[in-house]
């Protein structure tokens, strides 16, 4: 468990990575659109003299964290509750119109994963929660689990986390539903996964991870709204503003990968098409032409860290 002071936070993915490719200017407002705990907040506000950040975040025990570590900067830092999605709405009510640079950093932050009652892992025993923000009053991984059909879980599992073997598992979670044992817990679910698929004590990944990350991805409705973000992130940029993004799995990547490759002027239409109708548009230049990964020595002191990867653009005039 993390300790009450900011101080004993670990360490954020890719730190010296992201500050490197968005290159905080003196004077300039930066924004941290997956405030967090506060670590890459902390280096950006660190990297230059009078840089000013707004910081956003769905999760108020994170913001608690961050606005300790963060105190000692008074009012270059505000804060706001809110989701990423939101990043121009919250930008109006700063009364800040164009901005330095957006960072964001997609995986779940250490203090979710290791606070147990929030239901984000299978190490720990509670509610089958995993809302991200968990003040709102969106449903929770279980009441989804009590709501879909079985088709519906078997989809939901296959498309968000890539998991080959999601018809038997929805099977098995709909049976327990059946039989007046819906899976309610983070354990009662990862038992279910196990039973459907079977278990190797030897494998490195808990065959149900993918289902984990799947459900995840569906109660915060994660990539719905990551496209819109990447477009309107960059839309709020300066000319020779930088946008930088840090993604976990491959659906996320993906999607941030094609839309830079779309705002940089590549067509993804046909061949036949006579008009572009895809919304390709030179916007932005790229500045990773392959994702930047973690090194040995981070991936060693958090494995975390493996598959997470960086992409950077740069916004034209």
């Amino acid at each position: 468990m993390l300790k009450n002071s900011a101080e004993n936070l670990h360490r954020s993915v890719l730190l010296e990575e992201s500050i490197r490719l968005l290159q905080p200017e003196a004077g300039g407002v930066y924004v941290d659109a997956t405030l967090g705990l506060g670590g890459h907040s902390e280096a950006i506000l660190e990297a230059a003299p009078d840089v000013r950040l707004i910081g956003i975040d769905q999760d108020f025990e994170a913001i608690g964290y961050a606005k300790e570590r963060l105190a000692k900067y008074g009012e270059r830092v505000l804060i706001f509750h809110s989701n990423f999605a939101e990043i121009k709405t919250v930008l109006a009510e700063a009364g800040i119109e164009k901005v330095n640079g957006v960072l964001a950093d997609l995986g779940v932050s250490s203090l979710q994963f290791d606070t147990g009652e929030r239901g984000f892992s299978f190490r720990f025993d509670a509610p089958l929660d995993m809302r991200m923000d968990a003040d709102s009053d969106t449903e929770t991984a279980a009441e989804l689990l009590e709501t879909l059909s079985e088709e519906e879980i078997a989809d939901l599992i296959y498309k968000y986390g890539e998991e080959r073997l999601s018809r038997r598992i929805a099977r098995r979670i709909v049976w327990k539903r059946e039989i007046g044992e819906p899976v309610k817990t983070t354990r009662e679910l990862a038992e279910t996964v196990e039973k459907a698929v079977g278990y190797n004590k030897k494998d490195k990944i808990h065959p149900a991870t993918k289902t984990f990350q799947a459900l995840r991805i569906a109660v915060n409705r994660e990539l719905e709204i990551l496209e819109d973000f990447v477009r309107d992130g960059i839309d709020v940029l300066k000319t020779n503003g930088r946008f930088a993004v840090i993604t976990f799995h491959s659906l996320e990547d993906r999607i941030v990968k094609q839309n830079f490759q779309k705002l940089s002027g590549k067509c993804f239409c046909p061949p036949r098409i006579p008009q572009c109708v895809c919304g390709a548009e030179k916007r932005i230049e790229i500045l990773t032409r392959k994702p930047v990964i973690s090194g040995e020595a981070e991936t060693t002191e958090n494995p975390r860290a493996r598959s997470a990867k960086l992409r950077a653009c740069l916004k034209l005039s």
